[in-house]
């Protein structure tokens, strides 16, 4: 009798960002989060964050997923449950998933608010985590604010990155728009490749 061998491993497809975030493409299933990581009455500034994952040669992938885990205005981490938004609209969920497939030129875009520091020694910032095709592990970065420049210059991990690769790092403020906005791209190779970290 022949014995059963392990599975070989699987390339994560492009039915990854179909099945984590079902609604945001169509289906009848609801997602456990998605895109707006707050409610109408959350305390703290407001901002949109957009931005795409690039390839090697600088073409927006158009089926990754990312993940956002981020404090909120004073710099707190969630650690109840999530549950439903709350009546008066200020629950702030903490954290966010979209993929990129159904927005114009494969961008992601999330609500959110611009986080406090949690921490001494560290500047406000996003942690980041993204699911691709023909990735078998999770990429994990991190998205600093551009206009943050003096929290920046004390951050203990922004400052343990090489000078020149820290502008990876940086969500760039952008202006004229109806609320205060950044823009974040995210490269997985190549020149200006995103500085990813090892957990």
């Amino acid at each position: 009798m022949e014995r059963l061998r392990q599975t070989p491993s699987q390339t994560v497809g492009p039915f990854f960002a179909y099945s984590l975030t079902a609604a945001q493409y169509g289906y009848p299933y609801d997602s456990i989060v998605h895109h707006a990581l707050l409610g109408p009455a959350t305390p703290g500034e407001h901002i949109l964050l957009t931005g795409r994952v690039l390839d090697g040669q600088g073409t927006p992938v158009p089926d990754a997923v990312v993940e956002l885990w981020q404090a909120d205005a004073q710099g707190h981490y969630r650690t109840a449950p999530l549950s439903p938004k709350d009546d008066d609209g200020s629950e702030f969920t903490g954290f966010g998933r979209v993929g990129t497939g159904t927005q114009a030129g494969a961008r992601f875009q999330f609500e959110t608010i611009k986080p406090g520091a949690p921490a001494a020694g560290q500047a406000p910032h996003i942690n980041v985590t993204l699911f691709m095709r023909g990735s078998l592990r999770a990429l994990h970065t991190r998205l600093y604010f551009s206009d943050e420049t003096a929290a920046n210059a004390h951050d203990e991990l922004l400052n343990a990155v090489p000078p020149e690769r820290r502008e990876t790092l940086l969500a760039q403020a952008v202006a004229g728009l109806s609320r205060p906005s950044y823009h974040f791209d995210i490269r997985l190779q190549g020149e200006g490749e995103t500085v990813f970290f090892d957990l």
